[in-house]
Parts: structure tokens; sequence; C-alpha cells
């Protein structure tokens, strides 16, 4: 592993100022050290999962070629559309390349239920699974070995672990531990060369947060320092030739996203257009979303998907929706300040229709499943 090595080397330099009665008894606490440091080597490369790829999703027909082009270059830059895979089929690249064991594969979320959504769909699909909350975890954001408890992989973390604010989901045996860019940027100051990584992917770059830009800079200046580390970016948009030059003129890889046609209409309410008294719509916008909500009842099945700016208007729409009484229908909330088992419930199997009421959490990083339907307020 990147940090034992470390350890390992500092111990074999001291050994130069050492006396010579102490010499033998150093060198066998070295030897045993390296022994217990190769085992855990082993035992991580024995854990990795066989992966497999869903068909239909773009970026796993590109598979051989990113897996190539990772292999071959130190930093590569990912171009893909939304709903083409990159977020849950990146890491099991990486794992397939032969990253991962010298080091976890340190895979960054802009948001929290991003981190969270994708981490129980890499680990769904490589067929392991990850602590509940509170089940022998650390509280913090620090990185730590953990405790052993039920779900944990091989008793030393889930291999597909997540790090997020007051919930580190990770231990000794995690190979891919799914973050915020936040925590991954408060690693730098206990650990300044990040040898806890071998590999580390920048998801959503093209959403340019502080996070995010601090973390590209120092990346930029660490891998001169790392030759063993690799760097993923991904990007949903055309900033990709942007990002490739900061890192050298890194190579791109393009992958098309999955599209579907698109039935657009508009729905205005309020004042109207123009001064003309017919053309007056006094709806407030609880009133438009639930008319809107109701002309997409007679469409056919298929979920709806709610776009409002913020908790207080998913509230009000929430209570209004509830009072209704619709059907075989349920009326879910989500956004950031949720908790982590409210936001899990979009994922969740169901019968009948689904409203979700979300923030722009869902406009990026998430797909919410069975959504036919959207209104955009």
């Amino acid at each position: 592993m990147l940090t034992d090595a470390r350890t390992l080397r500092r111990r074999i330099r001291g050994l130069r100022g050492a006396r010579p009665e102490q010499l033998d008894e150093a060198i066998r606490r070295i030897e045993s050290e390296w022994s217990r440091a190769a085992a855990k080597r082993t035992n991580r490369a024995a854990s990795v999962p066989t992966p497999r790829y869903p068909e239909d999703l773009p970026v796993a027909q590109r598979r051989e070629e990113i897996i190539a082009a990772l292999r071959q270059h130190r930093v590569l830059v990912l171009c893909g559309d939304t709903g083409s895979g990159k977020s849950t089929q990146l890491p099991k690249m990486c794992l397939e390349a032969g990253r991962g064991v010298a080091g976890a594969i340190a895979h960054t979320q802009p948001r929290r239920i991003a981190a969270r959504s994708v981490a129980a769909r890499v680990a769904e699909e490589l067929g392991v699974t990850i602590p509940a909350p509170g089940s022998g975890t650390r509280s913090g954001s620090g990185s730590g070995s953990g405790h052993d408890s039920p779900g944990r992989d091989r008793g030393g973390g889930a291999i597909i672990g997540i790090k997020t604010r007051f919930d580190d989901r990770t231990g000794p045996n995690t190979l891919v531990s799914v973050m915020t860019d936040g925590i991954l940027l408060a690693e730098t100051r206990h650990d300044r060369d990040l040898l806890a990584y071998d590999t580390i992917i920048v998801d959503e770059a093209h959403e340019r947060s502080l996070n995010i830009d601090f973390l590209l800079g120092y990346l930029h200046q660490l891998l001169p320092q790392r030759p063993d580390l690799k760097l993923i970016v991904t990007s949903a948009t055309i900033d990709t030739e942007r990002f490739s030059a900061h890192f050298h003129d890194a190579p791109v890889v393009s992958v098309e996203g999955r599209t579907f046609p698109v039935d657009v209409r508009y729905r205005p309410y309020g004042t109207g257009d123009g001064d003309d008294a017919e053309t007056i719509d006094d709806r407030d916008q609880v009133q438009a979303v639930i008319d809107a909500i109701e002309e997409l009842r007679h469409e056919g099945p298929g979920d709806v998907l709610v776009f409002l700016s913020g908790e207080r208007e998913i509230h009000d729409i929430a209570d209004t929706l509830r009072r209704e009484e619709l059907r075989d229908t349920d009326v879910l909330p989500l956004y950031a300040r949720l908790s982590a088992a409210e936001q899990h419930r979009i994922f969740e199997p169901h019968r009948g229709r689904r409203i979700v009421l979300s923030t722009n959490v869902a406009e990026t990083s998430l797909t919410v499943p069975g959504v036919r339907y959207v209104v955009d307020a």
C-alpha cells in the first residue's frame, strides 16, 4: 500500500543511524511490518470483484477505450452527457484497470445525496453491501479504519464506501470511496500527498464550485510529486477542452448520452401577456403546479418530477397534493437537507405513480428513476 511504503521507507532510512547491537532487532521489526503490509496488499487484490456493465449505457460501450486510456495516461478527461452512466461505471472500469489496490479510488461528487446514490448503485452492480449509518462506522470526515460490523466486507470496511460530513463508512478494505469534493479537499490537511488513494475521479467538474476549482488546482500541483497517481476529470459540457489544457493537454474521451423525444408545453400563469384583461391569470405557483400535474394524469403511466426553487415551495405543494388524496400516488420531497433515508425513497421500487418535488439536486449527478414527465416551475 502507498501509505505502508512511505512508513517502511522512513524506517529503512532510520537504520543508517542505528548502533550495531540495535540493527538486527530493527531489521526484524521492519521485516515483520513488511510481511503484514504485503499480506494486506494481497488481500485487497483478491477482494476486487469482477465488474459487469449494463449494456444499455453508452459509457459501457466505450469500456475498452477508456480502460486503455487510463492505463496509458496519468490524466484522463471524460466528456459524458447526462444519462451516459459515467458516474456509476467509471469506478468499475478503474478496478478492472488494476486501480484501487495500492490505495483506494476516491470518487468525488458535488453533493451528499449524489455521493450516497452513486455508491449505492455501484455496490448493487458489484454485488456487495454498504453498511448502514452508525453500524460500526466512525462519525466525522477524517479517514480511518472503522470497526467490524454486519454488512462490512471481509471485516475491514465495505468494498464500496461512503464518506460525507459526519458519515464515514469506509475502512482498510475499501476499494472505492465515494465522497463529496469538500471531504477530499479537507483530507489534504492531514494527508498532503493523498497517499490513501491511487486514483481520483473528480465527477461533474463542470459545476465549477469553489471546492472543485481548489481541488483541481491542488491536484495539478500534486501530480508531479505523485507519479503513481491517476486522475479522471468528468464533465457534461464543452468545458472539457479547458480541463484538458489545464492538465497539459490530457486526452479527452467523449461519450454521448441517451436522448429521447421531448414534448415541451408552456403553461404561463401570473399577469399574462400584454394589457388584455382576458389574458390575466391570477393563479399562484402552487395552483399552477397542481394544474400541470392534473393535466399529466391523463397522459398515461409514469412518474412526475417537479423542479422547485426551495424547501418552502416543496412543502407548500406537498401539503396541497396530500390534501387532494390522489389515488395510487406518492408525494416525495427531495432536497439536500433531507435525511438519507428520506432521500433514498426515490430509488425504492413502488407501485402507482410518484410525484417527486425536488430542488436542483436532481438536475445533475443524480438520475431519478421512472420519471416520464417533468414540471419546471
